[in-house]
């Protein structure tokens, strides 16, 4: 935990004088909306009014006419396992915590991320606005055929001009009715719906009590255009009352034209305008703002009003097809008032349910945009919905919902938009039954939803049949919907997201890692799968940028970790001074854009802390197999925090607020002369403690002039060529035969193919240097290493090298061991001659270009390519510690004036001829 400030310290259960405060400070001050919406009124009464909408009205002859009656209560069954599916979801994260604005947005978003829950809240979003317009086509559609001017064989008064812009302009007045109630809040929505539910449900009871009161009849249908623009004969419809052929005829489905559109009806298009009369189960959900315990309510609201609207839908089905044929359910989509006891009271229903679905829609849309505009995810656009009145009621989201409802009107018919609103409506819900999946199978301990009638088989099954049915419905509508879920996600991972919500996908990878890192068995190693996993130590990372870089692409796809010793001893401190600054290092890690874990240890010196690090850094078999240093020199120490451009501090302002630069949290260089934290015999002992923990070592000197493109992440495409040379014998013992095969020579080449296998290094030429022995004869060791090179799958170029002044003219006898010179069997003045003239000839080869067979010497001179870096074997450390210092002159002498250089010692097996 970064800090102690918990969720549930915001939770004050008693105040001063036992009053108690709401949750999540509701109510509060700031105008934050008061809850104060009861389980009935905020969940049940919504929640049910949307589900029925227009569609229990107008929608049931228009289902059961063309589907049928088996294959409508299939659809209907397969909408309601969906939705059912989707409810154990919503109602086990509504049961997991405090629920606060926005809904289902806000428990997505808060399960999987801003990310994919602003995208997800954003689409949800247009369901609603699209579900807003719907309802209100319904009802236009139904106003016209009881008063427009064109609705002829009707009883109605027929005032009402038809036609298209007519048809927009009544539903644009209606749009701001219902706008013009929202923007009044949440209380006057509440009352009425409650009064809405209350003529609604009288209206289907009177549905219900006529078709059972009422005998057979034969009712006039308007009639259709034909073909040709000639009106066809009119129709008559037939209600039979209760009849078995009746029911028989009807049993199978009958798809025809859609006489408000004229399409062909399908399975799919029949079930996606059906289907839309049953999407408002987040109704409730959408509200948890307003609730007084949104806890409780969403999912006792939720599952009352989802079984009751079942319910109402089975007995509207069964009713229907016992007692009206195929040509009144087909060519009448308003029939129940036809067969009413009293038709006025079927319009109050039918009006009363648009309206309410519509500000439903309207009321639930605005209340995710202002959750969304709240949590700033899209920036300055949605700014305005930010707007709310004293009272709290978000009336700004309000208006900017009703401009975007004005504009789907402009689409015009109901059975057109059913198919986008269904589509945008399966996409929330799967998001849904994804984010409770996600929570399940992370197993966070912290998952503990009191409701506990769901599993991850529901979940996945929900997940599964949303996009099944998504696609069945209308494969464009839902390709086009998850791109722009896809879109939108990718824009908010670029502009970047609040990280204190919690990502379920970190605790999934916790999960997956953790059980695949048991798996990982490092008796099972093998060396044809070898990979380099460094432990890079940092001192000031100011001064490493480019061996952090060079690291980076040293490790081919293996462990990378960046360890940093803190002096101090913690029984003298009064808390752990390394805790507060992982963040810093982490905010390293990703302007340095390497691939890198962070490891801190406090420690009495560094060479200890350093053991601390080799020992326990990595995990299971992911532990660092090679350690790598800086060189131990007398360089000023540079600043490369004011030349990269990676760490320059943005000048538009765009850094986070509060955020302190990432220059002010780490120490400014070490001036020149002035005492370091490690003394140079810890520093040979570091190297000596590395080697006898079996682990390899490579001391980086003069990283700093490489070139920038070479240490860039791009592809390396540059006009000038380099090269990297490799030295894998060890210049402080030369000798010829068979040496260059040892186990440290052969990890050089390795090191080397892995660096050239980096795009940035692809156009780098490889070039392997052999030190001819005074008695061996040219091409001798030149054949037999392009040998080995073929075997290992190495390209590179071969170049056989004879001493100059000052090399040994005999060669070394057979007893001495690898370090004599180091370790001090000959003398100081030998030793350095030695490493001198190995420096000189190293130097002499990083200016030729290609020479001749016979090497530089035999060549035209011609000047080529310079070497941008350089492998040098690096010798054992002396085993006297008396000797450190000698060791580590003469490995300045090696290295002096080469440029960047790698001295490398490797202590493990690396390559394999085997397939």
């Amino acid at each position: 935990m970064a800090s102690e400030n918990s969720p549930l310290l915001a939770y004050r259960l008693l105040g001063e004088e036992g009053v108690s405060f709401p949750a999540n400070g509701a109510g509060g001050p700031g105008g934050a909306p008061a809850r104060k919406l009861s389980t009935f009124l905020g969940v049940v009464v919504p929640t049910v009014l949307s589900m029925f909408s227009i569609v229990v009205f107008l929608r049931i002859g228009f289902v059961v006419g063309h589907a049928g009656l088996l294959q409508a209560l299939a659809m209907l069954l397969v909408a309601y396992v969906i939705l059912a599916l989707t409810v154990l979801s919503v109602c086990a994260i509504a049961t997991n915590g405090a629920v606060r604005g926005g809904g289902a947005y806000f428990m997505i978003s808060r399960t999987l991320g801003p990310e994919v829950g602003g995208s997800i809240g954003l689409m949800f979003y247009l369901a609603n606005v699209c579900g807003c317009a719907v309802s209100l086509l319904g009802l236009v559609e139904a106003i016209l055929d009881v008063f427009g001017a064109d609705a002829s064989g009707s009883s109605g008064l027929r005032v009402l001009p038809q036609g298209y812009g007519w048809s927009l302009l009544y539903g644009s007045l209606l749009l701001g009715l219902v706008g013009g109630v929202c923007t009044l809040g949440a209380g006057l929505y509440a009352r009425a719906s409650f009064l809405t539910f209350l003529l609604v449900s009288g209206s289907l009871a009177s549905v219900l009590v006529s078709f059972v009161a009422v005998g057979p009849r034969d009712i006039p249908l308007a009639p259709r255009p034909g073909p040709n623009g000639s009106s066809l004969p009119p129709q008559v419809g037939h209600f039979t009352g209760f009849n078995s052929s009746t029911l028989k005829a009807n049993l199978d489905a009958g798809y025809a034209k859609d006489y408000t559109t004229g399409a062909l009806m399908t399975f799919a298009s029949v079930f996606a305008v059906l289907f839309n009369g049953c999407t408002g189960i987040m109704a409730g959900a959408n509200m948890s703002g307003e609730l007084k315990d949104p806890s409780r309510a969403i999912p006792l609201g939720t599952i009352v009003a989802v079984a009751y609207t079942f319910f109402i839908y089975i007995l509207l089905f069964f009713l229907s097809s016992f007692t009206c044929d195929r040509v009144l359910l087909q060519e009448d989509y308003g029939f129940f008032r036809a067969i009413s006891l009293w038709p006025p009271l079927v319009l109050v229903g039918i009006y009363a349910t648009s309206l309410s679905a519509s500000m439903s829609s309207l009321i639930g849309a605005s209340r995710i945009l202002h959750a969304l505009a709240q949590d700033d995810l899209f920036g300055v656009v949605l700014a305005p919905a930010k707007v709310v009145s004293r009272g709290g009621n978000p009336w700004g989201a309000v208006l900017y919902s009703w401009g975007l409802v004005q504009l789907v009107l402009l689409a015009g018919k109901l059975n057109t938009l059913a198919a986008v609103v269904t589509v945008f409506y399966l996409v929330a819900y799967a998001a849904v039954d994804l984010s409770c999946l996600s929570l399940e199978w992370a197993s966070a301990p912290n998952f503990r939803p009191t409701f506990n009638l769901f599993s991850w088989h529901t979940c996945l099954l929900g997940v599964a049949s949303c996009l099944l049915m998504m696609f069945l419905i209308s494969p464009g509508a839902a390709g086009g919907s998850l791109l722009l879920m896809g879109l939108l996600s990718a824009l908010l991972t670029a502009r970047g997201g609040p990280s204190s919500w919690g990502y379920v996908s970190q605790a999934l990878l916790f999960h997956q890692v953790r059980k695949y890192l048991l798996r990982l068995d490092v008796r099972k190693d093998h060396v044809k799968f070898w990979r380099p996993q460094l432990l890079l130590l940092v001192g000031n990372p100011r001064g490493t940028l480019p061996l952090l870089r060079l690291a980076n692409q040293l490790k081919k796809g293996g462990l990378y970790v960046l360890g940093h010793v803190t002096l101090g001893d913690l029984d003298s401190l009064p808390s752990d001074p390394v805790q507060p600054q992982y963040g810093a290092w982490l905010s390293l890690v990703d302007r340095a854009q390497v691939k890198a874990f962070v490891d801190l240890t406090l420690s009495p010196s560094v060479r200890q802390g350093a053991q601390h690090l080799l020992r326990i850094s990595g995990l299971g078999g992911m532990k660092p197999n090679t350690l790598v240093l800086g060189f131990y020199d007398d360089a000023a120490p540079q600043d490369h925090f004011l030349t990269d451009p990676a760490f320059s501090e943005p000048a538009d302002g765009t850094q986070e607020a509060g955020a302190p630069a990432l220059s002010t949290l780490f120490p400014p260089p070490r001036a020149p002369g002035s005492p370091r934290a490690l003394s140079p015999q810890d520093y040979v002992a570091t190297v000596a403690d590395a080697l006898k923990m079996n682990k390899n070592v490579v001391l980086a000197r003069a990283c700093g002039a490489l070139p920038p493109e070479r240490l860039s992440r791009g592809s390396g495409g540059t006009s000038q060529l380099h090269h990297v040379d490799v030295w894998p014998l060890n210049l402080l013992r030369p000798r010829g035969g068979p040496g260059y095969v040892d186990v440290c020579g052969l990890f050089l080449l390795q090191m080397a193919t892995i660096l050239g296998m980096v795009p940035a290094w692809h156009s780098a030429r490889l070039r392997i240097f052999l030190c001819l022995g005074p008695r061996e004869a040219p091409g001798a060791a030149e054949g037999r290493l392009r040998a080995l090179l073929s075997q290992l799958r190495i390209r590179a170029e071969v170049r056989e090298v004879v001493w100059g002044e000052g090399a040994a003219s005999e060669e070394p006898p057979e007893e001495e061991e690898e370090g004599d010179f180091v370790n001090g069997r000959r003398g100081d003045a030998e030793a350095e001659a030695l490493a001198c003239s190995a420096n000189a000839l190293v130097r002499a080869q990083q200016g030729r270009g290609r020479g001749g067979p016979g090497g530089p010497e035999e060549g035209d001179g011609e000047v080529g390519p310079t070497t941008a870096l350089t492998f040098l074997y690096l010798p054992r450390p002396p085993a006297d510690s008396a000797r450190y210092l000698r060791y580590l002159a003469l490995l300045e002498i090696l290295s002096r004036d080469l440029g960047p250089t790698l001295l490398i010692h490797g202590v493990t097996p690396v390559t394999c001829t085997d397939l």
